[in-house]
């Protein structure tokens, strides 16, 4: 009886990865054993990073890889114009330099803003995604592919 041939993953199959994410230094910023299960998406379905997606094509189930993605293909570089000043008093007041608050869109979805300054006025917040302008760094292991 001839080998099994593998299933290679292929743009929209459902997959599951286990993960580790780091970035260059080594810190884990993100892993799937933190969320007690594997991540589970449709490849290029728009469900996670481009670069996480373009990686995992042509994978076979319990093949590992480890590969760093580039902020292009993350979550874009860091954009000096999303940092918003808006009046202090519009803000909780116990609000300090370096605290990650939630802001919530006019769509009702809520988005994490880093307050990077505060004044008697104004606090100034960074609408950027937290891991704007850094490389990803990811270990990753194909645990599914429906």
């Amino acid at each position: 009886m001839p080998a099994k041939k593998a299933v290679l993953i292929k743009d929209s199959d459902t997959v599951k990865i286990e993960y580790t994410g780091s970035f260059d230094d080594g810190e884990v910023f993100d892993a799937s054993e933190k969320h007690g299960a594997p991540l589970e998406f449709k490849v290029c379905g728009g469900q996670v990073i481009k670069g996480f997606d373009n990686a995992v094509l042509g994978m076979k189930k319990d093949e590992e890889k480890s590969f760093r993605i580039e902020p292009k293909d993350a979550y874009g570089d860091h954009n000096p114009d999303m940092i918003k000043k808006l009046p202090k008093d519009k803000l909780p007041p116990q609000v300090k330099k370096g605290s990650m608050l939630m802001m919530q869109l006019p769509n009702g979805a809520q988005l994490p803003v880093l307050v990077v300054d505060v004044t008697d006025e104004f606090v100034s917040i960074d609408v950027n995604h937290p891991l704007a302008g850094k490389a990803l760094n990811f270990k990753i292991k194909v645990v599914g592919i429906n």
